[in-house]
């Protein structure tokens, strides 16, 4: 059968598909621990061989972030889901290059030249030697940076062919969507809020003092009296001095019960007592702002029907890469 030569038209976003050869040397290259060091077989597809150090050599980067963030068991489980996850990345990966390989495609020599040129002006300035040198010294050669990035090419040339991007977005779709993703659009609410907090002492014989206290406290202030003075004189947390000033606080700020309570006021209101951890505390919010959900309009409608597009996207690349593994002998070790 003649080969069938595919018509490359991603060429344009080649840019946003290069991978630097200082990442792929570091993939192939990067050196591992101990024990690790001994290389075996991961995985067959099919006829094909993924090995360990295969596996290895794509999660060292990543590896290594977590060698200095965990330790211990947490370690070992975020090490193990992470070369799970590699392994697998491979396996579709290499199910991807024998489809390719078995539509009779071909990748024209001068496509890839074309990439190593790229990389080689993005990553080096356009210094060849530099280029050169740096392949030396990782011991790794132009042939398989070669294949690399030609696989890479064929990988993104199949899920462009296999999954389509423009994908037609019903209205009803991007209405429902809005309906039931509302917060997502809205502007976060906030409240500026004052509060004084009256310990309560209760393992002191003033326990009933304090309440009392929190009580006259807020009948003054519901009669008239400055806010800011009375925390002043009577609140015992940090923003004592500033007369129980928080400024503008989001929903998150207070514990759920304080949140629940500022959030329900209008502007100017106080609260009753909040009995909370055995502390009495008075709220006043000052001021309301944001909270407000986006019109449906125009750039919004742009903007869900491309979260749409890109979920129909990944369950269509989903559902191609199961046919493929559905269709191909695998086995892990």
């Amino acid at each position: 059968m003649a080969k069938a030569i595919m018509n490359f038209t991603w060429r344009s976003h080649m840019a946003g598909l290069l991978a630097s050869l200082a990442l792929a040397v570091a993939a192939i290259a990067a050196p591992t621990r101990g024990a690790e060091t001994v290389n075996g077989i991961a995985a067959i597809v099919n006829d094909k061989v993924i090995t360990y150090s295969e596996v290895r050599g794509v999660v060292e980067p990543r590896e290594r972030l977590l060698r200095a963030q965990y330790s211990g068991p947490e370690l070992v489980k975020k090490i193990t889901e992470l070369r799970k996850a590699a392994l697998q990345d491979l396996i579709d990966r290499e199910l991807i290059i024998q489809a390719f390989q078995k539509e009779s495609l071909v990748i024209p020599p001068h496509i890839v030249d074309e990439r190593v040129d790229q990389v080689i002006k993005e990553s080096f300035g356009g210094d060849r030697n530099a280029f050169i040198k740096t392949m030396e010294a990782q011991k790794f050669t132009m042939s398989k940076f070669r294949e690399l990035e030609r696989d890479k090419i064929i990988v993104s040339a199949m899920r462009a062919k296999n999954v389509k991007s423009n994908l037609i977005i019903p209205p009803s779709k991007v209405e429902e969507y809005y309906r039931k993703h509302r917060e997502e659009f809205a502007s976060k609410a906030q409240v500026k809020l004052r509060m004084i907090m009256i310990p309560g002492r209760p393992d002191s014989s003033g326990a009933a003092a304090q309440k009392t206290m929190a009580e006259e406290i807020r009948a003054k202030l519901i009669t008239g009296a400055d806010f800011d003075k009375m925390a002043q004189m009577y609140s015992e947390d940090s923003t004592r001095d500033l007369g129980g000033d928080w400024g503008w606080i989001d929903d998150k700020t207070l514990s759920k019960p304080l949140s629940d309570v500022a959030f329900s006021l209008h502007p100017g209101e106080i609260s009753k007592i909040v009995d909370l951890g055995g502390n009495y505390y008075i709220l006043k919010v000052e001021g309301r702002q944001g909270g407000d959900v986006k019109p449906l309009d125009k750039n919004l409608r742009a903007e869900i029907e491309a979260r749409l597009r890109q979920e129909q996207a990944q369950q269509l690349q989903d559902h191609w890469l199961a046919s493929l593994r559905s269709k191909a002998y695998i086995k892990t070790f």
